[in-house]
């Protein structure tokens, strides 16, 4: 009976816990966003300054080295991205008079045909009206200048979370082992062995997850961009690009990419021989996903049902922001993990049974 009672004490402890975990991280939650994010790009590249450190090389200088190689990763996508995305912006505006008249001549008068209504829009009117507030588009800054002083904060608030980063991430990445030590000695020995197996596992699935989804995401980048190119699509890259990003919500970024491509298509090539090619690209690139990269890549290990990916997007983007989506999905992976542990747990014990 004493042994029935101490297990269930046990459980009770470890609910506790939970609880007041969840509540400092809700209470916390406006300053956590650098520290959580600094941790997964750490826990990341943590084996790699280890690496270093196994090559006689200190982890002070091995985490600066992997930081300005991090720093040289980002900054040479942005130098490469931005031009062709302006490049692609640019043609988007030249092009924008062409599809207004297009819209009228060909989309109205099928739609009045489809649907028998009537839509009588007056292009000429639209286009003035674009062009006259491209021209007082100077005027906007000193419209939305009060609403600037009122979001300050949040905009300071913002910057300073994006410095901390690289601060946190220096310290994490150079005492990642003295930090992994200590919070093992604070784990109480009777807790010792069965948070142990916990933290391997869950070692194991986040960086299968977090390996996977970023090959994943590469992968289908340059199988939409590439397709989508090689069918004619004149702003392949973008759309391509948002696709393949968007590939970490289970069919977002097939639909986001398959309607701004079948717009992009209708607007230039004004008939169903140029969005056919469209679609069967997006239809070779879902099933190489679901049947081949994902599989290959992810596996099914992880189990974040699609409805859950959703929730757990939207609910840290509440709590975190923008950084709370990239966060998301790998927390969310390791709390599948745990959860997963705890229902077994709880399945054999008293609680349960009597």
């Amino acid at each position: 009976m004493n042994n029935e009672h101490s297990t269930d004490l046990h459980y009770l402890w470890w609910l506790v816990l939970v609880c007041v975990t969840g509540g400092l991280i809700y209470l916390l939650s406006p300053i956590l966003t650098p520290f959580l994010l600094a941790a997964v790009i750490a826990y990341i590249c943590n084996p790699m300054v280890t690496c270093l450190a196994d090559k006689k090389i200190s982890r002070t200088f091995g985490a600066v080295l992997v930081m300005f190689l991090l720093s040289g990763l980002f900054a040479a996508l942005i130098l490469i991205m931005v031009p062709l995305f302006e490049k692609e912006a640019s043609r988007l505006l030249d092009k924008m008079p062409t599809y207004l008249d297009m819209l009228k001549s060909h989309v109205i008068p099928w739609l009045e045909a489809r649907l028998n209504i009537s839509l009588q829009p007056d292009i000429n009117m639209l286009k003035q009206a674009v062009s006259e507030h491209w021209r007082s588009a100077g005027g906007i800054a000193a419209k939305i200048l009060p609403s600037l002083t009122s979001g300050g904060m949040a905009v300071v608030e913002f910057l300073v979370n994006l410095l901390l980063v690289p601060v946190v991430l220096f310290y994490m990445l150079r005492d990642w082992d003295v930090l992994v030590k200590h919070v093992d000695e604070m784990i109480p020995r009777y807790w010792h062995h069965q948070v142990s197996v916990l933290t391997r596992e869950t070692d194991r699935i986040l960086a299968e997850f977090l390996r996977g989804q970023l090959s994943v995401i590469v992968l289908m980048s340059i199988c939409y961009i590439t397709g989508l190119w090689l069918v004619g699509l004149e702003f392949a890259l973008p759309i391509g690009l948002l696709a393949g990003i968007l590939v970490f919500v289970p069919y977002l970024g097939m639909i986001v990419g398959l309607t701004l491509a079948t717009f992009a298509a209708l607007m230039q090539f004004q008939g169903w021989g140029g969005i056919i090619p469209v679609w069967v690209v997006f239809g070779v690139g879902q099933l190489l996903e679901g049947m081949l990269i994902t599989p290959w890549l992810v596996g099914d290990r992880i189990g974040l049902h699609p409805v859950m990916v959703i929730f757990a997007l939207l609910a840290f983007g509440q709590l975190f922001g923008f950084f709370g989506i990239l966060l998301a999905l790998p927390v969310s992976a390791v709390m599948l993990v745990w959860l997963r542990h705890i229902h077994q747990s709880y399945l054999g014990s008293n609680l349960y049974n009597s």
